[in-house]
């Protein structure tokens, strides 16, 4: 599955829990900024461990 957010196509490692939204899976990438939002919780899939590893490209 490919993060949710537009124009990016890295796997999705991470659910955003978002109270005022749905939830979403997002990149590791999308995930460290997004959740520095108030009230967001960042659950990483158990399935996803190499992808949280990934750097930036």
């Amino acid at each position: 599955m490919e993060c949710a957010e537009d124009d990016c196509d890295r796997p999705a490692a991470v659910e955003l829990h978002i109270p005022w939204a749905d939830n979403r899976l997002v990149c590791a990438a999308h995930a460290r900024v997004l959740g520095r939002q108030d009230g967001v919780v960042a659950d990483p899939r158990p399935d996803s461990g190499d992808d949280l590893l990934e750097g930036d490209e």
